[in-house]
């Protein structure tokens, strides 16, 4: 009796077992980037003083992410995930009048809040866009620079959200990441059990849809800070 037959048989049930495994291992990884469900019942108040909160790494360094991200005047940048819109206002500060912030928020009570809060601050360069979990609903080729901070992990599906992402950018146009570092052991507990992926696993989910690292800070313990250019996709 020949075992080859069997031998292949064997083979090709633990081929189907470890893709399954796979498939499911990644539906779990990206249950994990869902968006803190909090917020749902968070007033616009709560999540203020949530995001724009002494102790928080990236309101704590607002002011050396803006000046790494080095913004150019005129520039035409989209915040995406821009939350109570703390940034926006800072970007839009740094574009100027002659430039433009995109302020891009999944809920529309944000996107109205930061609208208001824009009229406020007398900025008149702040448009905003409702996204969905799978696109920025952005025109294509409509900004420079698309700002990501802290909400890399939130999306429930990166190569939709980022292949659209790389549609609305310009040719050339960056990407600036700041995100969280999970690194077991040395991160804290609930950035590893809520940030689904280190920086290693996020960078090639990017450069896979069509960008290169062009740039890496170390400046902050918690973050860490990653420029990315459009490129074409392969």
């Amino acid at each position: 009796m020949s075992f080859k037959p069997l031998l292949r048989a064997a083979l090709s049930l633990l081929l189907c077992f470890a893709t399954a495994t796979l498939a499911f291992s990644q539906q779990s990884a990206t249950a994990k980037g869902q968006p803190p469900k909090q917020n749902a019942s968070s007033t616009i108040e709560q999540l203020t003083s949530r995001y724009e909160k002494s102790g928080r790494e990236a309101y704590d360094r607002r002011q050396d992410i803006l000046k790494a991200a080095a913004v150019k005047p005129g520039a035409v940048v989209a915040d995406v995930g821009a939350g109570t819109g703390l940034f926006t206002m800072m970007l839009a500060e740094a574009v100027g009048p002659k430039g433009k912030v995109i302020a891009v928020e999944i809920e529309k009570r944000l996107v109205e809040h930061i609208a208001k809060r824009a009229k406020e601050a007398g900025f008149a360069n702040v448009e905003t866009a409702v996204c969905t979990e799978r696109s920025v609903e952005l025109p294509a080729n409509c900004a420079d620079m698309v700002f990501l901070c802290d909400v890399y992990h939130h999306f429930n599906h990166a190569k939709d959200s980022m292949t659209s992402i790389h549609r609305a950018l310009r040719p050339g146009g960056e990407v600036v990441l700041v995100e969280f570092k999970r690194i077991p052991g040395k991160s804290k507990e609930w950035i590893v059990k809520h940030v689904r992926g280190g920086q290693e696993v996020f960078t090639a989910e990017i450069e896979a849809i069509g960008f290169k690292k062009v740039e890496e800070r170390d400046f902050m313990n918690e973050n860490y800070f990653v420029r990315f250019r459009k490129v074409d996709r392969k």
